[in-house]
């Protein structure tokens, strides 16, 4: 049974999805959770972002709260990497106290994939001839997404572009009794050029190759929408595109397809795009940050995850 049920929960999950107006409460905040750090460690490229301690992050949360912000995504940092054990209890205790501090009052979604966690830096689970174990892969999401959603989340965001992976979570999730628990899925997201300084803040470059078997190749518009479609019959309550700008075009089809909201990723690249435009005086940051999340709300972006989220209400967006 299809829970339409899952975004009218909360009024910040009401207020993400609002056809009607185009605000903070649509703007979605990362934050980066690295386990094993003594302090907190600024992100160049990303002015206003760090890698952060739980004492950083709950600190950094309380401020984005009392600036607005109510739609975050965490992403964890695990301090060992492993290929087999793929254990969070360092996000379920940050998740918990974030929930204790913001209450109903704030969405909070966890990215849930495992380039972090692996020692490969891969997005799935290799098997000792070193080729994708879709089921271990599963298994591994499937973890992560209980831990998550047990200690506070609001829902989950796979962001691995394995095959079969919403449909594997839906079913975890609503056998642990969690079937009111959406999923953000990162439904077309391309292996793009756009995610360096991303990688580096999540410590999840791969150590050999590169993600083309898994994520969606730039030149093919029918697969990213099939893409798409595809976790939108498996269960999906939420799709996105990443990165953002560049896959503009493929939001309101996909909206037109499936019937579901459309967010857009405006990733690292893009974002330290206009701080560097900035820094040459070659755009007014702040007018520029703004016309971006409007062009992308133009294109039919239900929601938008920027870096720039807790920025909003100072620029008087």
């Amino acid at each position: 049974m299809k829970r339409l049920q899952r975004l009218r929960a909360t009024a910040p999950l009401r207020d993400m999805v609002s056809e009607i107006g185009f605000g903070q409460s649509q703007l979605i905040q990362p934050l980066f959770l690295a386990e094993g750090i003594s302090k907190e460690e600024p992100l160049g490229g990303l002015p206003g972002s760090s890698r952060h301690t739980l004492s950083s992050l709950l600190a950094q949360f309380e401020k984005d709260l009392a600036a607005g912000v109510r739609q975050f995504l965490l992403f964890p940092v695990p301090a060992q990497k492993s290929n087999r054990n793929f254990a969070a209890e360092f996000v379920g205790t940050a998740l918990q106290q974030m929930r204790q501090r913001a209450g109903s009052d704030a969405a909070i979604w966890v990215d849930t994939c495992i380039c972090s966690f692996t020692e490969t830096g891969h997005c799935c689970v290799h098997d000792t001839r070193g080729r994708q174990d879709l089921a271990a892969t599963h298994a591994a999401l499937g973890t992560l997404a209980l831990t998550y959603v047990k200690a506070g989340a609001d829902g989950v965001s796979p962001s691995d572009m394995n095959d079969g992976r919403v449909a594997y979570l839906r079913k975890k999730l609503d056998e642990a009794g969690h079937d009111l628990a959406p999923i953000m899925s990162y439904s077309t997201k391309f292996a793009s050029n756009f995610y360096g300084p991303f990688r580096d803040a999540a410590d999840s470059a791969p150590q050999f190759g590169d993600r083309k078997s898994y994520q969606l190749d730039v030149r093919n518009r029918s697969d990213a929408l099939a893409s798409s479609r595809r976790c939108a019959e498996e269960g999906a309550d939420l799709l996105m595109v990443k990165p953002g700008q560049p896959s503009a075009d493929l939001i309101r089809p996909i909206n037109e397809q499936t019937g579901l909201p459309v967010g857009a990723y405006q990733v690292s690249g893009e974002y330290t795009s206009l701080v560097l435009l900035a820094k040459e005086k070659f755009v007014d940051f702040d007018a520029a940050l703004i016309e971006s999340w409007h062009n992308l709300r133009r294109a039919g972006a239900s929601y938008i995850i920027t870096y720039g989220a807790r920025l909003a209400r100072g620029l008087g967006f």
